[in-house]
């Protein structure tokens, strides 16, 4: 009998150097020890996962999630990492990549969209606005995923994903899928009942406005994109905004006022062209940016009163 057959196939292990590599059977599933996540998040920081894995599939997904409860390992979750701080310690546990889940589906009766969790958020702004299709103009400047964009409510330019959400697919860590509305989701500004939970958002439907000239919606996505560009610094790694807005003060405004554009610990900045940004000048560690986003809260609240909230999410040890 071979593995395939096996009733209960044992996962095949080899070592690469100094590196384990674990094969779930009947998947493509390569489960790797001691990959660093720097690469994998817009601030270019961080220290190694313990395992890491990028399924490419729900039943991927679904066996990645099986191995690290068979093993009593903690997950983590990242998509495009455009909104995280991994710790220079790095991670423990299985941490799990969601950017290779792709593929979107085009409901032209409907308006709806169906798309996968990996999705880059500004690909799926464009390739809505080249069918005339209006709603996600606003996301085009998001460099996030379809996941993460679900899971923090992400927004520009007024707009939100809770305005054109249908519904998330989610998939719990014992591997049980559920549908959520908006309601269930519990939107509120930047924040949904998914953060700090080991639920995975696996796809979303979006209800978006098919019919409009695709000239007329690839101009305003445009205008979109350019307009952040202008106003925002993109030409060094971070991950966009640091801080939410204190309404009705925004992050930006408060920083700016208290002086600290251009402040910096280690290779850590706050930006000059836009205060709620923390830039990686070259060789940042976590620590420098943790220890920044600190002292720009205690700097804020000694002269406002007010403590700002990351936006960011912190995980691992600092």
């Amino acid at each position: 009998m071979n593995s395939s057959q096996h009733p209960n196939p044992i996962p095949i292990s080899e070592t690469a150097g100094d590196r384990q590599i674990i094969y779930l059977p009947g998947t493509k599933c390569a489960i790797k020890s001691q990959v660093p996540l720097a690469s994998l998040t817009s601030f270019r920081v961080g220290g190694p996962a313990q395992w890491y894995v990028a399924p490419q599939n729900l039943a991927e997904l679904q066996a990645s999630l099986e191995w690290s409860r068979s093993e009593g390992l903690a997950v983590t979750l990242i998509g495009a990492g455009s909104n995280l701080l991994v710790s220079d310690r790095g991670l423990t546990g299985l941490v799990i990549g969601t950017r290779h889940l792709r593929y979107s589906r085009f409901d032209l009766g409907t308006g709806q969209l169906t798309v996968a969790a990996g999705e880059p958020l500004p690909r799926v702004a464009w390739q809505v606005a080249e069918l005339g299709w209006q709603g996600l103009e606003w996301a085009v400047g998001i460099p996030g995923s379809v996941g993460g964009a679900v899971v923090m409510n992400a927004g520009a330019h007024k707009s939100c994903i809770a305005d054109i959400l249908v519904s998330a697919q989610v998939l719990s860590p014992s591997g049980q899928l559920e549908t959520l509305t908006p309601d269930q989701l519990s939107y509120s500004y930047r924040t949904s009942i998914l953060q700090g939970s080991q639920r995975l958002v696996t796809q979303a439907i979006f209800q978006l406005q098919p019919g409009a000239d695709p000239q007329q919606v690839l101009a305003a996505t445009t205008e979109h994109l350019e307009q952040r560009r202008r106003t925002q610094p993109y030409h060094l790694p971070s991950c966009g905004s640091v801080f939410r807005n204190p309404l009705p003060y925004t992050a930006g405004w408060l920083i700016e006022q208290s002086g600290l554009k251009g402040y910096q610990i280690g290779a850590a900045q706050v930006a000059q062209r836009h205060a709620n940004f923390i830039l990686n000048c070259g060789g940042a560690k976590a620590n420098d940016i943790w220890q920044l986003i600190r002292y720009v809260q205690h700097h804020v609240e000694e002269r406002w009163s007010l403590l700002l909230e990351p936006e960011v999410k912190t995980i691992g040890e600092f």
